[in-house]
């Protein structure tokens, strides 16, 4: 008798618990009931990596069907999200300026809009440590991998190539990833690769652990006549000293990153992930540095591309 009411006791109090922890766990959302698909990049990116953690961070604490996808990178994830394969995705704004516009590596304008301005991405061109090539200018001649298809990368080293006056032609372009770059240029298989990413990039962090590599400058001169060619959205800037072992400065050309959506994305969306998004923005950036420059007060300034409605609510409300 004592025996089973204690088993009832038990059993009561196991309910009790659990109707309890039911009761403090956050409301799920009615759009995070959906897949909710992030077009990230390469694997060893800074865009797979940030999506990565922004996905498992929507998955604890909303209980979203979030994941992030591989991809080839700004080109790809444009046009993902112009199709409805993807409701999120990071892209530069050279890209985004092409898919508004309908031109480039678009065929037809993209109904796509801008959730929030993230961080600058540095444009790297790759070289061993112990090559000849100092310049842009030497690569003529060279085997150099501009990016793979349907990447950012690609769009922004066939400008940087034609305003330092080297013509496509002259390049035997290897046409590859980040992660196929890093290991050509690790086997010599290529003499330099282009990256365009947040500092620092994890594939080319350890990439230079092991090979010690180095950075080609990208002139001030030649950044403005990329910039005067094209969407107007490319600055001049500096790697930091110690970036990827190195122990001088180096110039380089920065272009804007966006978080970007569509117009079909429902405004409760938006909202949720951003408010997620600057909630974890210090959590991720432990992992992803390039998250710890999110700034709420940056991320409206999302030109060529408007803002989604649902981020321009929660700009406005957070401002509150």
């Amino acid at each position: 008798m004592r025996t089973g009411c204690r088993r009832m006791l038990a059993a009561l109090l196991t309910a009790v618990v659990i109707v309890g922890m039911a009761g403090c766990a956050p409301e799920r959302p009615e759009w995070a009931r959906h897949p909710l698909r992030i077009a990230g990049g390469g694997v060893t990116g800074v865009y797979y990596d940030y999506g990565e953690h922004l996905a498992a961070a929507l998955r604890r604490d909303l209980d979203a069907d979030a994941q992030v996808i591989e991809t080839n990178g700004s080109v790809d994830n444009l046009r993902l999200i112009g199709e409805g394969s993807a409701q999120l995705g990071f892209a530069q704004s050279d890209a985004i300026a092409d898919a508004v516009a309908g031109t480039g590596d678009f065929d037809a304008p993209l109904p796509i809009r801008a959730a929030a301005r993230l961080y600058d991405e540095y444009v790297h061109v790759v070289v061993r440590a112990d090559s000849g090539i100092r310049a842009i200018s030497d690569l003529a001649g060279r085997s150099v991998s501009l990016g793979g298809q349907g990447s950012g990368v690609s769009v922004v080293a066939r400008r940087i190539l034609q305003a330092s006056e080297v013509a496509i032609g002259d390049v035997d372009d290897a046409g590859l990833g980040l992660d196929a770059s890093i290991e050509a240029l690790r086997d010599s298989r290529v003499d330099a690769f282009f990256w365009v990413g947040g500092l620092p990039t994890p594939g080319i962090e350890r990439l230079a652990a092991g090979l010690p590599i180095r950075l080609l400058s990208i002139d001030p001169d030649v950044v403005e006549r990329a910039d005067a060619a094209h969407a107007g959205v490319y600055r001049s800037a500096e790697f930091p000293i110690g970036t990827y072992g190195s122990d001088e400065p180096t110039l380089a050309m920065t272009v804007p990153n966006y978080l970007v959506t569509s117009v079909e994305v429902p405004d409760s969306l938006v909202r949720g992930v951003l408010a997620e998004l600057f909630a974890t923005r210090s959590e991720i950036a432990r992992e992803v540095p390039a998250a710890a420059l999110l700034d709420r007060r940056l991320a409206i300034f999302t030109d060529p591309i408007e803002l989604h409605p649902g981020a321009q609510e929660y700009y406005r409300q957070s401002r509150r």
